[in-house]
C-alpha cells in the first residue's frame, strides 16, 4: 500500500501541537512561489529556517532573482525565523549530473539533482541543530513525492537528522501557492531552474504555438 505522506506529516504536526512543542525545522526551498504555501502551512508548528540551495540554476542572474524574491517573501510574511543560502556553485551540480545530460526531465538527471540538494540540506540542518528538515519540492505537480521522500529520508539518515515527509501539493497546496504569489507579486518562473528544463519548456511553448501536441 502506498504511503500517505501528507497524512504522516499531519500526524507529526498534531503531535507537536498536543505537546506544545515548536522545534526547529530547516526547509530547503527552490523559489519564493513554492515556499509561500509551505511556509504558510508549517510556520505555526516549527521555528523555520529557510535554506536556499540551488546550484542547478542556469545562471547567476536566475539564482539571485529567486533568492531575492524568497527573502522578500520571508520579510513580508514573518513566516520564517531565519533565511540562509549557499553560494551559487553550478560546478557542483554539473559534476553531480555528469553523464546524464541526455536524460529526459523527471528522469535520472533530476534524481541526481535532488540527491545533491537534499544532502546539502540535511548537512545544514545538522550543523544548525534543527530537529527536522524538509523540502518544498513536493509542492510541484511535476515532482514525484515518493521519490523525494525516499531520497530525503536517506539523506537524513546519513546526516543524523529526521526528514519530515510531505506531499505539499495535497489539500490544495499548489493552487494556494499561485494565490499567494499573486498576493505578494512574486516572480513566478516557468521552469525548474536548470538549463535542460529551460530548453524543454521552450520546446513545449513552441509546440503550443504551432498547435502540435507536446
Amino acid at each position: 500500500m502506498a504511503r500517505q505522506f501528507d497524512r504522516e506529516m499531519q500526524a507529526v504536526l498534531e503531535g507537536l501541537r498536543a505537546g506544545g512543542e515548536k522545534p526547529g525545522l530547516l526547509m530547503h526551498v527552490c523559489c519564493a512561489p513554492c515556499s509561500s504555501a509551505v511556509l504558510e502551512r508549517l510556520h505555526a508548528a516549527f521555528q523555520v529556517t529557510v535554506f536556499f540551495d540551488n546550484p542547478n540554476m542556469d545562471s547567476q542572474e536566475e539564482f539571485e532573482r529567486r533568492l531575492l524574491e524568497t527573502c522578500r517573501l520571508v520579510q513580508e510574511t514573518g513566516w520564517a525565523a531565519a533565511i540562509v543560502h549557499s553560494p551559487y556553485a553550478p560546478e557542483t551540480w554539473r559534476e553531480a549530473v555528469r553523464g546524464l545530460e541526455q536524460e529526459p526531465e523527471g528522469g535520472r538527471r533530476c534524481e541526481a539533482c535532488f540527491v545533491l540538494r537534499l544532502k546539502n540540506a540535511a548537512r545544514e540542518a545538522k550543523v544548525r541543530g534543527c530537529a527536522y528538515f524538509t523540502t518544498t519540492l513536493t509542492l510541484s505537480p511535476r515532482k514525484d513525492a515518493a521519490l523525494l521522500n525516499r531520497l530525503g529520508e536517506e539523506a537524513g539518515k546519513e546526516a543524523g537528522v529526521p526528514f519530515l515527509a510531505s506531499d505539499f501539493k495535497k489539500r490544495g497546496g499548489y493552487p494556494r501557492s499561485i494565490q499567494l504569489s499573486r498576493l505578494h507579486s512574486l516572480y513566478r518562473q516557468d521552469y525548474c531552474g536548470c538549463v535542460f528544463s529551460k530548453i524543454e519548456r521552450g520546446r513545449q511553448r513552441e509546440s503550443c504555438k504551432q498547435g502540435k501536441p507536446d
